[in-house]
């Protein structure tokens, strides 16, 4: 199997560590190499953070280039326009439709761009946009969005949804996990 490079991005306090986390142990658990990177210096600022995760028979090193990733999950609209370089030509994109407002936009300094899901989809071919807001809120809980993604990603990974589901069992709090396999649910649910 050739080598299989996934980007997840948005901004800090969306769960990009823990979406992250649950796809690479998702394939490790389906038996493959796995490597994980994170950037996330201003995460708890609402600043960017973007991890890649790597799988495939052997793996080398978790960089992803420009021009190498199989897909991008995109948490935050801009952030899915910001890491647009990282995208093969034939790569697949999946967008909340979520818009999050940068320290620069929320201060008066910058403008947000009005635009971005029209940018998306001249530019790649197969752009998958998703109201996470919207299911994650039905799921009981906002702060499910990013396992509503985890689950339209499942959509397009050869991973058994029993798997997925017993990383999750593994990975989130008890307390919080039957609103999580909602959220989940809901995600794989959509029509694509």
């Amino acid at each position: 199997m050739q080598t299989k490079s996934i980007v997840i991005c948005g901004v800090g306090g969306q769960g990009i560590l823990l979406a992250s986390d649950i796809l690479a142990d998702v394939c490790l658990e389906s038996g493959y190499d796995v490597k994980k990177s994170e950037v996330h210096g201003m995460s708890q600022r609402g600043g960017d953070v973007i991890s890649t995760v790597r799988y495939g028979e052997k793996v080398y090193s978790p960089i992803i280039g420009e021009n190498s990733a199989d897909i991008i999950l995109a948490l935050e609209k801009l952030e899915a326009l910001r890491n647009l370089p990282y995208l093969k030509s034939d790569g697949k994109l999946i967008v909340n439709d979520y818009r999050w407002d940068p320290l620069p936009v929320a201060s008066g300094l910058d403008s947000y761009p009005e635009n971005i899901i029209e940018v998306l989809k001249s530019n790649v071919k197969d752009v998958h946009i998703v109201n996470g807001a919207k299911m994650a809120k039905e799921a009981g809980n906002l702060r499910t969005m990013n396992v509503v993604l985890l689950g339209v990603l499942s959509l397009f990974l050869d991973f058994p949804k029993e798997i997925w589901i017993k990383v999750m069992e593994k990975r989130i709090p008890s307390k919080y996990l039957e609103m999580n396999l909602v959220a989940f649910e809901k995600g794989r649910n959509l029509k694509i």
